[in-house]
């Protein structure tokens, strides 16, 4: 155990319930004020030494005390109006007066722990905490976790689809049946679920792709937009994989952020910063002069910003893939030369 703030609660209390103490403690003391980010359960369960479920269950604790809320890709802070006296311990609910437990429910509070604090956090005795029930009380109802995420992977594609996009040009153009309208909106449709739920990137590879109903209703899209160009069966299906993957490579970067800040508890520009001795050393090396020429050029740094990325390589396949989908001759703008 490496837990070094001590602890507030009895002796004889469950570990959760001593992790709760401190950290309430620690709201009371204005040690943690109104926004900032209390322990995830990754980082209660290292500094602690107990599992992820009890992390949870500590965290789900101080939320229903109105102590702290969970922000989506934040993690958990301290409520803007945290009370300064400790809500009554609510008792465990009895077998018969637990509160109705659903699939649907089980799903969401699912899809709320992987949104808030990673997939990693994710456990079905977690969720049992998270909704108050018994911790074998969700097996009645999903048979483990790895059946829990295809559940939350499809409900997370189904919030939204492509058909739903009609109140921008790019949308009407779509409507009227141009093919790159109509893949530009498939792919920022996907893009926005990624960036609400970017767990959704680390499920699923283009090797071992996820076969769920919600996210074949985009690749449906996609491949109905490319359809009838003459493209051979092959051909258009290796130009929908291209472009779902430049979608889900970026998108997978957003969630490993996230889980490099929550283990290290530097952001991106902190971590930057602690390297720029090494980044310097090798821009002073002089083995890389087109580097140092492009680095020492910009006046703060370079910002990487995912989606200026993600538009700017949607607009390059698509100008490079237009004459491969309407033939020679059809590239709009300077885009690559026919393939």
């Amino acid at each position: 155990m490496t837990q070094t703030t001590g602890t507030a609660g009895a002796a004889g209390d469950p570990p959760y319930l001593r992790i709760v103490a401190t950290i309430r403690r620690r709201i009371a003391d204005g040690e943690l004020a109104p926004g900032d980010r209390v322990p995830s359960t990754r980082r209660i369960a290292a500094e602690w030494g107990v599992a992820l479920a009890t992390a949870t269950k500590a965290l789900t604790t101080l939320r229903l005390e109105g102590l702290v809320e969970a922000r989506p890709r934040i993690g958990t802070v301290v409520a803007g109006s945290a009370p300064a006296a400790p809500a009554r311990r609510r008792p465990s609910p009895a077998p018969d007066t637990e509160p109705e437990l659903t699939l649907d429910r089980i799903v969401r509070a699912a899809v709320e722990i992987a949104d808030a604090e990673g997939l990693a956090a994710l456990s079905m005795r977690g969720v049992a905490a998270r909704l108050g029930v018994a911790p074998m009380s969700t097996y009645r109802y999903v048979p483990g976790k790895e059946e829990l995420i295809l559940l939350m992977a499809d409900a997370a594609y189904g919030e939204e689809s492509p058909a739903d996009a009609t109140a921008d040009d790019a949308a009407d153009d779509a409507a009227a049946g141009d093919w790159r309208a109509r893949v530009e909106v498939g792919a920022r449709t996907l893009w926005r679920l990624y960036r609400k739920h970017p767990w959704l990137s680390r499920i699923g590879s283009l090797t071992r792709p996820l076969l769920v109903p919600n996210l074949l209703v985009h690749g449906e899209w996609m491949l109905d937009a490319l359809d009838g160009h003459g493209l051979d069966p092959t051909a258009l299906f290796d130009i929908h994989v291209l472009l779902y993957s430049h979608v889900h490579g970026l998108a997978v970067h957003m969630e490993l952020e996230a889980d490099a800040e929550a283990t290290t508890g530097q952001s991106e520009d902190q971590w930057m910063d602690s390297r720029a001795p090494v980044l310097r050393e090798l821009v002073d090396s002089g083995r890389f002069p087109t580097f140092a020429k492009v680095v020492g050029s910009f006046e703060d740094g370079y910002d990487l910003r995912l989606d200026a990325l993600f538009e700017l390589g949607l607009r390059a396949l698509l100008d490079g893939l237009t004459p491969v989908v309407e033939g020679p001759g059809r590239s709009r703008g300077p885009g690559p030369a026919p393939v």
